[in-house]
């Protein structure tokens, strides 16, 4: 069994190639994927070369934990059938690659407990189930408050203040630099750190993984708020010490998303409380993998590209 996959061979060294698969255990199934998606954070830090010791991580590998497709394969004791349409979050199931993530491939062998099924008419937004379950996971950590200030309006960011109106909280106020992407809100503000006064911020989540704004968002807690890391950081965070310490500031790293997550955004899209409309904003045929990477990773307007594995020649 093969597949075509985005293949990295080591940093800004990617290309697709027909990759041999791992035959399907007991209870295994296969999917066929229809749309991957490429992450500007972690995947960014394995293309630059940048990505931070981490286990199960190496080169060459198959990136790409945001996939979509059918299930092609899948025995009587799955809980899965044929042609059912569902998420995938990658797969460790390719000869000779690291499976660290293993996404971005035409075809995908995996254990059920790891899939989750979806609504076929949602097309290419099945592939964002990822972020959206990693957003929600930052937003349900213990005694977590709903942010009031969000750094980055990135996809990330966006869910984010989705999911905090969502929820019924009070709008957050969002941060933004690059000016081709303060745009697209809805139902709250993007201004500029420049133009927000407020120092008295009860929850900061920072979504943007830039590890320098640490103690310029510390600066803006009130005294016993907390700074939530919803980002990925490649290199060490540097905490000012009086600063924090004048705010009692609390710190709260938001790790990888649960199967819980993953179902809590399944129950808030079904029931139209949550949209994933508007985060895709390139799409690219899979073999134009290497050109669209290289436009996700350095391109500001490029907030997310889906790889096309579904028309692929």
């Amino acid at each position: 069994m093969q597949a075509n996959a985005v293949f990295l061979t080591g940093p800004r060294d990617l290309h697709v190639e027909t990759l041999a698969l791992n035959m399907p255990e007991h209870g295994q199934i296969v999917v066929d994927i229809d749309w991957s998606g490429i992450s500007t954070g972690t995947e960014k830090l394995f293309w630059t070369g940048e990505m931070p010791p981490f286990p199960g991580m190496g080169y060459p590998l198959v990136p790409g934990y945001e996939a979509a497709g059918r299930v092609v394969e899948a025995g009587p004791d799955s809980g899965f059938r044929i042609g059912e349409s569902v998420f995938v979050p990658g797969a460790n199931c390719f000869e000779g690659a690291y499976g660290l993530f293993g996404g971005a491939a035409s075809r995908l062998v995996t254990d059920p407990a790891r899939v989750c099924r979806i609504d076929g008419g949602m097309g290419p937004e099945g592939a964002l189930l990822a972020l959206a379950a990693t957003a929600r996971h930052a937003m349900a950590g213990l005694d977590a408050m709903p942010p009031e200030l969000i750094v980055g309006h990135g996809v990330l960011g966006r869910l984010l203040a989705r999911l905090t109106i969502a929820a019924g909280a009070p709008a957050p106020v969002v941060w933004e630099t690059e000016p081709v992407r303060q745009a697209g809100a809805e139902g709250y503000a993007v201004v500029t750190p420049e133009d927000d006064p407020r120092r008295d911020y009860h929850s900061i989540y920072d979504a943007s993984g830039n590890a320098v704004v640490l103690n310029d968002l510390i600066a803006r807690l009130a005294k016993g708020g907390e700074l939530v890391l919803a980002g990925f950081y490649a290199t060490d965070l540097r905490l000012a010490f009086v600063p924090a310490f004048l705010r009692e500031a609390r710190l709260r790293v938001a790790a990888e998303w649960t199967r819980g997550d993953l179902t809590a955004v399944r129950a808030l899209l079904d029931a139209g409380v949550l949209s994933l409309d508007g985060l895709i904003t390139h799409h690219a045929p899979a073999q134009d993998a290497p050109h669209a990477y290289a436009r996700a990773f350095e391109d500001p307007a490029c907030l997310k590209t889906i790889l096309n594995w579904k028309d692929a020649a």
